[in-house]
């Protein structure tokens, strides 16, 4: 569900920047997005990891 709603985000914004001739704008933030989305994705992991090693230290 939320890859479905972030591709209409981007498909109203990919119209809306057309229109708008800001098509370079409209690019870079996307890789700014992207980036940002990788960032928050490799910090999750990084968060159950920690989140494993307590528990498994708490149970020793």
């Amino acid at each position: 569900m939320k890859d479905t709603l972030n591709t209409f985000y981007v498909l109203i914004v990919g119209i809306i920047s057309i229109f708008t001739k800001e098509i370079v704008t409209f690019i870079m933030l996307g890789f700014i997005l992207l980036a940002l989305n990788n960032i928050l994705i490799v910090q999750k992991e990084i968060s159950k990891k920690l989140d494993n090693q307590n528990i498994n230290n708490t149970k020793d």
